[in-house]
């Protein structure tokens, strides 16, 4: 929309005359026009003072006189402006405020404490530049002093907030390892035969995982062991981790075939974590058997949707020991449980991991370049044969060469059997 500029206006375009403005400027401002610039240095809402070039006051205004407690006659002429400062404040200014102000002529917003004449302290930022005649000699300085009270209290409030959560956060680590350490065993046990170790790599001491194993004897002669991952971390995972751990046990001394135990883990979850927040999953259990046939173990393994195993022959071949088809536990009501069997003999590595390895990140800041199962396989085939504390050490190794590209918490568990020493040795 065009707007015109009427008839007859002298080309103001309809405006009003100044003097026919409803509340004149003019007389809105009057009392600040009034004011004198003696007033408005003497009452300003921050302090000013100058000195001479060795600091002796030659003038200060009265909201500083105000703020330290001092009459004029006591300063101006008999104190130096470092002579208000404290002690630390006095150093400062003579090794730090004084050398830089003569070199560049302004120094700005420098934090100083004034003391003031009952002793107390006052927190300030001060600013000076230095006044030079025509002749571009210093004459002066000049210095502008706010106070900073209402600064330092936020700041200090800021620090002692800080501190807090630095304090609560620590608080909360140390819950978060005590809780970790309830979802695993305290150690492993011995099974005769058999060379057992594993690892729990954290990957933030500020959540707990939801990765899990155990090694346990059922009847005579068998053992079980599982590793799972639970979706999530913190609180809600843990609770899960915790059920988990504790119906897997339960369900392998009441039945110790894996297909069954599986099953039964996977009724509890469904059960327990079908509504608005599902809950699930992945693991693999085993049952340990001692061959006494042919010597080593028969282990049998069930997967619930968990990244295959590997096996690291004592001949150095290696491959995936894979239970395909296995479904994740928890999702649904009759998930298909995968099985596979494998015959473990002297110099034999099985070893169990989750996904936080396979799925870290190589490279700094990248979201492609995952390590993956094909690069495990391979780390797997360079160290093959090992034995499983080899293993496990060797993981770590890798899982440290990652660094916070370890997004998730990862658990590894290896079994190995041993390597008799040769006849001669063993009669020695």
């Amino acid at each position: 929309m065009t707007c015109g500029t009427g008839d007859g206006d002298g080309g103001s375009g309809g405006r009003p005359r100044p003097e026919e403005r409803p509340g004149d400027s003019r007389a809105t401002f009057s009392p600040l026009l009034e004011d004198s610039a003696e007033d408005l240095y003497e009452h300003a809402p921050c302090g000013f003072l100058s000195t001479l070039l060795d600091g002796t006051i030659a003038k200060v205004n009265t909201t500083l006189l105000n703020w330290i407690g001092y009459a004029r006659d006591d300063l101006v002429g008999r104190r130096t402006f470092s002579d208000l400062l404290t002690v630390g404040g006095r150093l400062y200014h003579e090794t730090h405020f004084g050398p830089l102000l003569r070199m560049q002529g302004e120094i700005s917003g420098i934090a100083l404490e004034l003391e003031a004449a009952d002793g107390g302290r006052l927190p300030v930022l001060v600013t000076s530049t230095v006044k030079s005649g025509s002749d571009g000699r210093p004459i002066l300085i000049r210095t502008t002093v706010f106070d900073a009270r209402d600064r330092r209290a936020y700041e200090s409030e800021l620090l002692r907030a800080r501190q807090q959560a630095e304090h609560e956060r620590e608080e909360l680590k140390r819950l978060n390892a005590t809780l970790q350490q309830t979802l695993l065993p305290p150690a492993l046990v011995s099974v005769p035969g058999l060379d057992v170790d594993a690892h729990y790599h954290i990957a933030s001491p500020d959540k707990v995982g939801g990765d899990f194993y155990d090694l346990f004897p059922l009847a005579a002669g068998t053992w079980g062991l599982f590793l799972g991952d639970v979706c999530g971390k913190g609180a809600a995972a843990a609770a899960v981790t915790s059920l988990a751990r504790y119906t897997l046990r339960a369900a392998a001394v009441y039945d110790p075939d894996p297909v069954a135990v599986l099953t039964n883990l996977n009724t509890v979850l469904n059960h327990e974590y079908n509504g608005d927040d599902p809950r699930f999953c992945t693991v693999v259990f085993g049952l340990l058997t001692p061959d006494a046939e042919h010597g080593g173990f028969r282990v049998t393994l069930a997967g619930g949707g968990h990244p295959p195993a590997l096996l690291l022959r004592a001949d150095g071949s290696v491959g995936h020991l894979d239970t395909p088809g296995g479904q994740l536990i928890g999702v649904l009501p009759d998930a298909y449980i995968a099985t596979t069997t494998v015959h473990l003999e002297a110099g034999d590595t099985l070893l169990l991991h989750t996904d936080g390895l396979t799925e870290a990140h190589t490279a700094a800041n990248s979201d492609d370049d995952r390590y993956g199962d094909e690069a495990l396989l391979d780390f797997a085939q360079a160290l093959a044969p090992t034995t499983a504390s080899g293993a496990v050490a060797a993981i770590r190794d890798l899982l440290d060469t990652f660094g916070a590209g370890v997004e998730d918490d990862t658990a590894v568990l290896a079994i190995s059997v041993p390597v008799p020493p040769p006849a001669g040795e063993a009669r020695r």
